[in-house]
């Protein structure tokens, strides 16, 4: 008898911790959103909260989407919300989406969904009225319940909420059923271990790396856009070496990249890079920099008598960096900007460089990629553990002298120069071409020597003179 009480008032406790865990959660919903739950609820639909808003909530972190599930269709959700539509695209899979104030919520059916053959949308949706069937097509437990905050309901079939406490991506039901209609889901797995500082399930894990090894072509048709948002995620999280060793471990990197075979296989390379990105700023462009900087290593590698060396490595991984960012649809401004920083990593870092020197390689490189350059290198001396006084002292005054000289400096491109390509066409009789660019550089290199000189008087007095040379 006395146990029996002592499990009933566990279960009470249980119960009562619950709810006022929910009730906790409840004035972070914004008024908007629960107006739209409300609003379907007093039309007899049901309205839950549900994937990563609500986990998202129930961890104390602002959500950044809000997705509502409900029983009634898309065309009855087009009724309930006849002047706040604002997305039809997703009608045939369920969705509408709906402006709550300026907040937009995705409305969706509950649904069951087939596989996504195609990378993109699955096969076929079928909708359902139960909240749990739609609940159980969902990917992982801690993104498989549902909250009608109205009634301070939780649905969690799945134990969801217990693996938030627990710190633990599990998938909803079979592991080798949720990949197969999904196979970005593998992804998706070790993305969510870096964004949200968890560990993967054992089991999970275990059945990824069996589908990697057996089936790799399960991946093929994932679109790379898809592959790439789960990238980006996955290396700007608060726990991207999670994530990135678990996709080394399983074997899903060289699938999804296979510019990275030979680096996995060259040992304390793969880790460096990891390293490298964990101790970077968590901006996409620096991260992405990090994960790439050394990936040309193995194809430039050499040993002789004085040891290992990696003569070009930069060049060779610029290469291999542009074709994995190219095939991930990254924008051109977004590989430009990745691929300078691999390019440039091995810039000189020596603080008694002239100041000629210091103008060249900000122009050559750019105000912004230049101190990006000192972020990579100084996450770079990290990853190799050099930790030495020296190599601290001769990154921080070089840092120092560059931030001195951008402070005054008024000349870093040929757009600052006093004069432009029709001056240097109409004083030298050239017509446009590659000439005239030659001719600014060459102005430019002039004026790095001495700032003083970008007078438009005295460009044009050398231009002139130069006019004059080519004549005699």
């Amino acid at each position: 008898m006395w146990t029996a009480n002592r499990n009933r008032h566990a279960r009470a406790r249980s119960f009562q911790g619950w709810r006022s865990g929910i009730r906790r959660v409840l004035p972070w919903i914004p008024g908007e959103v629960i107006t739209v739950l409300a609003d379907l609820k007093a039309r007899g639909f049901q309205a839950f909260l549900v994937g990563g808003a609500l986990r998202d909530l129930l961890l104390a972190r602002p959500p950044g989407d809000w997705d509502v599930a409900t029983d009634a269709l898309p065309g009855q959700v087009e009724e309930v919300f006849p002047d706040r539509l604002v997305l039809h695209t997703g009608k045939r899979f369920g969705t509408v989406r709906v402006l709550a104030g300026e907040i937009p919520v995705d409305v969706t059916t509950f649904r069951q969904e087939g596989a996504y053959t195609d990378g993109r949308r699955p096969d076929w949706v079928e909708f359902k009225e139960s909240v749990v069937d739609d609940l159980s097509r969902r990917d992982f437990t801690v993104n498989a319940m549902a909250l009608d905050p109205l009634a301070e309901k939780l649905v969690d079939p799945f134990r969801g909420r217990r693996d938030l406490r627990r710190r633990l991506i599990r998938t909803v039901g079979d592991p080798q059923a949720r990949f197969r209609e999904d196979a970005l889901r593998m992804l998706r797995f070790y993305r969510f271990q870096a964004v949200l500082d968890f560990r993967g399930e054992a089991e999970t894990e275990r059945v990824i790396a069996q589908i990697a090894a057996e089936e790799p072509s399960l991946l093929a048709n994932v679109s790379p856009e898809r592959i790439r948002d789960e990238l980006n995620k996955l290396l700007t999280g608060v726990a991207p070496g999670k994530g990135l060793r678990g996709l080394v471990w399983s074997g899903l990197l060289p699938i999804i990249a296979p510019e990275f075979t030979p680096v996995v296989k060259t040992p304390g390379l793969m880790e460096h890079l990891i390293a490298t990105v964990e101790a970077i700023k968590p901006e996409a462009h620096l991260r992405w920099a990090a994960f790439l900087h050394d990936l040309g290593k193995p194809a430039t590698r050499i040993e002789d008598d004085r040891g290992v060396h990696y003569f070009g490595h930069e060049q060779a991984g610029e290469r291999l960096a542009g074709a994995l960012l190219e095939r991930l649809r990254f924008s051109r401004a977004f590989q430009e900007q990745v691929l300078t920083l691999v390019r440039r990593h091995m810039f000189p870092c020596d603080p008694g460089m002239t100041d000629t020197a210091l103008r060249r390689l900000a122009a050559k490189v750019g105000r912004d990629a230049l101190f990006d350059l000192l972020e990579l290198r100084r996450a770079d001396i990290v990853a190799s553990g050099n930790h030495c006084h020296r190599a601290w002292r001769i990154l921080s005054e070089f840092a120092s002298r560059i931030r001195a000289l951008l402070r005054e400096e008024k000349v870093l491109t040929l757009n600052d120069l006093a004069v432009n390509g029709h001056d240097v066409m109409a004083v030298l009789g050239l017509a446009p071409g590659p000439e005239v660019g030659r001719v600014l550089q060459e102005l430019f290199y002039w004026v790095t020597e001495d700032p003083e000189r970008n007078t438009r008087e005295r460009l044009l007095q050398y231009l002139e003179e130069k006019r004059e040379e080519k004549s005699e």
